[in-house]
C-alpha cells in the first residue's frame, strides 16, 4: 500500500474561523430526527452548513426536513430519489458524497452525522476545542452510549477510533487518507488509513461530548440480528483475520442480544468467506490491518493493555 503522510498545518489556530459543514444521510428517521434537529438547533457553535440528504424517505421526514428548513438558516436539505428500500453502508457513503457535492466554499473541517443522535449543546464547540489544542488530531468524536432499562450502557470502540455516528474531520485529513469508501465497513477502513498515514484519531471520553444513540448500533434496519451479521460480512470485506474477528464476537457477546448478536458476527464472516465474497482491493491495507489485529491479541494475550496511550491536550487544562 502506498503510505500517506500527514500534512496538518502544526500552527494553532485560536480564532473560530473554522468553516464546519456537517452531512447527514437519512431515511424514514422521523422517530429520532426532530431530537437530532432541537440537538442541533441549540449548538453554541453551529456548523455553517448543516446538508441533511433525504435518501428517499416515505415517512413524515421530509415534511419534518422541510418545516426545520424554513428555521434554520444553516440547515440544506438534498432530496434523493427512493429506491425502495435503506441501503446500508455504500447507500450511506453514496448519500454522504451527494451532500457533499452541494457544499460550497471552503471546508476546514467535514463531519459525517447519524439522525439518530442526542448530544450537548456545546458538543460541537467542545470538539473544535480539542482540535485546536491538538494540531496533530486529524478526526474526533465523543463515546457513544444507549438508554437501557433506566441507565447509560456504552457502544464499545476503542479509544483510537472514532465513532460512526458522528464522524468528525479535519478537511485536509478526510482528503489525504481518500475520503470514506463505499462499503458496509467504510468507517473501520477510514479509521485505519489514517492510523496507516500516521494521523492521530480519538473518541474522546468527555461528559460534554457525550453521544446518546437513540436506538442500538447495527440496528438501522430494523433488525440487530441482520446488523450483526452484516458487521461479520463487513469484517470479512475488510480484511480482518480469523483469530482477531473470532475474539472480537465473543467479546460482542457480553453486549445486547446477549450471545447470539456475537455469534451473528462471527457466522456473518464465514458465509462471506465460505461464498469468497471480494475483499478490500488493497492487499497492502489488508496486510497491515492482520498486522496490527495479531499485535494486539498478542498483548491481550500478555494480560497487557493494547490500548495505546492518546497523548492529546485537554483544552479545559490549558490556561487562556
Amino acid at each position: 500500500m502506498q503510505r500517506l503522510y500527514r500534512g496538518i498545518d502544526l500552527a494553532m489556530d485560536k480564532t473560530n474561523d473554522e468553516r464546519v459543514v456537517v452531512i447527514s444521510p437519512c431515511r424514514n428517521e422521523e422517530s429520532t430526527l426532530p431530537i437530532t434537529i432541537e440537538c442541533m438547533r441549540n449548538q453554541t457553535r453551529p456548523p455553517d452548513v448543516w446538508i441533511i440528504v433525504d435518501d428517499g424517505s416515505t415517512d413524515e421526514t421530509p415534511e419534518i426536513l422541510r418545516k426545520s428548513a424554513e428555521e434554520l438558516p444553516w440547515l440544506k436539505v438534498v432530496r434523493r430519489e427512493n429506491r425502495g428500500h435503506r441501503k446500508v453502508g455504500g447507500g450511506v457513503v453514496d448519500a454522504f458524497y451527494d451532500g457533499l457535492a452541494h457544499a460550497e466554499g471552503t471546508i476546514d473541517f467535514v463531519a459525517k452525522m447519524d439522525v439518530d443522535l442526542e448530544f450537548s449543546p456545546s458538543y460541537i464547540e467542545k470538539l473544535l476545542g480539542w482540535f485546536r489544542a491538538n494540531p496533530s488530531l486529524a478526526a474526533a468524536s465523543g463515546k457513544v452510549f444507549r438508554r437501557e432499562n433506566g441507565r447509560f450502557i456504552e457502544e464499545y470502540i476503542i479509544d483510537e477510533m472514532v465513532a460512526g455516528q458522528f464522524k468528525f474531520y479535519r478537511k485536509q485529513a478526510f482528503d489525504q487518507i481518500g475520503g470514506f469508501v463505499r462499503e458496509v465497513m467504510w468507517d473501520g477502513i477510514d479509521f485505519h488509513r489514517a492510523r496507516m498515514a500516521n494521523y492521530v484519531t480519538a473518541s474522546l471520553r468527555n461528559s460534554e461530548l457525550r453521544l446518546i444513540h437513540l436506538r442500538q448500533m447495527g440496528s438501522s434496519e430494523g433488525n440487530v440480528y441482520r446488523g450483526r451479521l452484516r458487521w461479520g460480512r463487513g469484517q470479512w470485506f475488510m480484511g480482518t483475520a480469523f483469530p482477531y474477528l473470532l475474539a472480537s464476537g465473543v467479546f460482542r457477546m457480553r453486549e445486547t442480544p446477549y450471545f447470539v448478536g456475537g455469534l451473528l458476527i462471527i457466522l456473518g464472516y464465514l458465509l462471506a468467506a465460505l461464498r469468497r465474497v471480494p475483499r478490500y482491493p488493497d492487499e497492502g491495507f489488508r496486510r497491515e490491518l492482520r498486522r496490527w489485529q495479531y499485535r494486539r491479541l498478542k498483548l491481550l494475550l500478555q494480560l497487557r493493555s493494547p490500548e495505546p496511550h492518546l497523548d492529546l491536550i485537554d483544552p479545559a487544562a490549558v490556561k487562556q
